[in-house]
């Protein structure tokens, strides 16, 4: 059994030592998760595009199921355009660990544009799948794909 657990935990640390948060020029993330705040609760869903080491292109779309605020009772959905500045390099984090602010601008339902700021953090358990935490005037949670 102590064999068993041993071989299991070194392949979860090989594994783990392969993964890319961030790769920069050509990169593609794909997110899914849960917004907890901001607009409304609901599920959102994410894609970036990286143009270099440093920046990322992207876009979103969020769907909301509950309203934190009567104004925007009326908007059941956002999509909207991104870019993200990747400190991964900067910062001299892990290749596992990648931080980025970031902004987004489009259209939320029917109170007509929307701009976003947030600040993100991804963490990648391997090369393909990994965690997300997004945090500004709308917060969201979840998991992020390598493509």
């Amino acid at each position: 059994m102590k064999k068993l657990l041993l071989v299991c935990s070194m392949f979860f640390i090989g594994q783990m030592a392969f993964a890319q948060a961030w790769q920069g020029k050509g990169d593609q993330k794909i997110q899914v998760g849960f917004n907890g705040w901001g607009y409304g609760t609901g599920i959102t869903a994410t894609y970036d595009y990286g143009l270099s080491k440093l920046i990322s292109v992207g876009a979103g779309a969020n769907f909301f199921f509950d309203h934190d605020d009567d104004k925007y009772a009326d908007d059941d959905f956002g999509v909207f355009g991104r870019l993200n500045f990747h400190l991964q390099g900067p910062l001299g984090l892990p290749s596992n660990w990648d931080i980025y602010p970031g902004v987004d601008l489009g259209l939320l339902g029917k109170s007509g544009t929307y701009f976003g700021a947030h600040v993100g953090v991804r963490y990648f358990f391997n090369n393909n799948v990994g965690l997300f935490l997004e945090a500004g005037n709308n917060g969201s949670i979840g998991v992020s794909f390598n493509l």
